[in-house]
């Protein structure tokens, strides 16, 4: 299925005539001609920067990633230019985008990409799955847009789309996600169809679940396939698990007058965001007295946090001793080191580092 060609079922294995399967992808790919957003990495058929705008769309919303790609791609304009970067100066970039996980695959990939294959990418999905990171939906994206290779991709966006189109109820086990991949591999035009390539429909079927066939309060007057969905709207969505709700306390210092800012740097092992940079974390019954210079909320994964900021120089030794992988770094290089989300969230709103 991750080849041209490949996987392509006939349509009545998959619940849509071929006359449905045909109207779908006209229908589709004229919505999209007219009413795609303009990004800044649509149109730009090179796998390297349709790579580094997939890492950084998994998770993180359209409207973050605009932004951190225009200056990721100026800092590391080619897979070259990123393998030879250091990781610090990679996770500096990410900072806001979250899940920094995806930023060192990244780099590692990259790495691998000019030791191990000359620095030339791989040109099909199956080839490009060698690379570190890099699963069944991002090898898709890459092979389609990038080299027109006739493979589907099936995240969120599409697995929400297709259900409703079908009528089925959502399933979480692999032989409905297989199925529905089946009915995907069965959409996509073949590479040699002109006005419709692999990688517009994948773009436009991705497009067409992101601002129209949303989650909630679809807008089903706006969708041009509408007239072949069997629900119209009425499918029912799965329940999301319950946010986590945590409070937590984090130290402002600064010294020579507010030039530098004392951060903690996360332990290499720590399970989320080894290495970044942060506040240095409090113990909450250690600052009952004090009353906070900020409160902020943040969220994280699956929870949701109470921040709350306090300026004191007496708090500095209430830092917990196992947590003093304490430096000071100046204002100036804020944006130059991988600071948490969070804690670059605070210096913007207390005005120790200007918005990006």
């Amino acid at each position: 299925m991750s080849t041209a060609g490949k996987g392509r079922k006939k349509a009545g294995t998959v619940g849509l005539s071929s006359a449905a399967l045909e109207a779908f992808r006209e229908r589709l790919g004229q919505w999209y001609q007219k009413s795609a957003r303009v990004l800044p990495w649509r149109g730009v058929e090179d796998a390297y920067a349709t790579w580094v705008s997939e890492v950084m769309l998994q998770q993180t919303r359209v409207a973050t990633v605009i932004e951190r790609y225009t200056e990721f791609m100026e800092r590391f304009p080619t897979v070259q230019a990123l393998a030879l970067a250091e990781e610090s100066d990679v996770l500096a970039l990410w900072s806001g985008l979250g899940y920094y996980r995806r930023a060192r695959m990244l780099h590692r990939g990259a790495r691998f990409v000019v030791s191990e294959l000359g620095g030339v990418m791989p040109r099909t999905a199956l080839e490009l799955r060698v690379l570190p990171g890099v699963g069944e939906y991002t090898s898709a994206a890459i092979a389609s847009i990038a080299f027109g290779e006739s493979v589907a991709v099936l995240d969120g966006n599409v697995e929400r789309v297709l259900l409703r189109v079908l009528g089925e109820a959502e399933e979480k086990s692999s032989a409905a996600k297989a199925r529905l991949m089946t009915v995907a591999q069965a959409l996509v035009p073949e590479a040699t169809r002109r006005g419709n390539a692999p990688g517009d429909h994948n773009q436009a079927m991705m497009e067409l679940g992101a601002t129209v066939c949303v989650p909630r309060g679809p807008l089903c007057l706006q969708c041009p396939v509408m007239e072949l969905c069997r629900t119209r709207g009425e499918h029912a969505t799965r329940k999301r698990d319950a946010q986590k709700q945590r409070r937590v306390a984090h130290l402002l210092q600064t010294r020579k007058n507010g030039t530098e800012v004392l951060l903690e740097r996360r332990a290499s092992d720590a399970s989320l965001m080894a290495g970044m940079l942060e506040l240095p974390p409090l113990v909450l019954e250690s600052v009952s007295r004090y009353e906070p210079v900020l409160r902020v909320k943040h969220s994280i994964t699956n929870t949701n946090y109470e921040v709350e900021v306090f300026e004191s120089e007496a708090l500095k030794k209430e830092i917990p001793a196992a947590k003093k992988a304490l430096e000071w770094v100046a204002v100036s290089a804020l944006n130059e080191v991988p600071l948490t989300g969070l804690a670059r969230k605070v210096l913007v709103k207390l005005g120790v580092l200007a918005k990006r």
